[in-house]
């Protein structure tokens, strides 16, 4: 799943390791959000969305995932 975490996190100027810190992961588990190894759940999605002032659904793109996973959908029918 496609998110903003890298693009907050240095606009924030963070490192992996200190947002990891911050909500209480690994700093592997930023790196594979990062690279869309894997997606977070609601409540980390959240405490990462706080902490950069934004809403889970800005953070994780929804809208944007929603389509792409809509148009994969659809190619099955």
């Amino acid at each position: 799943m496609k998110t903003k975490v890298r693009e907050l996190r240095t606009q924030w100027k963070m490192t992996q390791q200190q947002l990891a810190d911050l909500v209480h992961v690994s700093s592997r588990t930023i790196i594979s959000i990062e690279k869309e190894q894997y997606s977070p759940s609601l409540m980390l999605a959240y405490r990462m969305a706080e902490i950069f002032g934004v809403t889970v659904e800005e953070l994780c793109c929804l809208k944007e995932n929603k389509k792409v996973e809509d148009k994969q959908y659809e190619n099955l029918q």
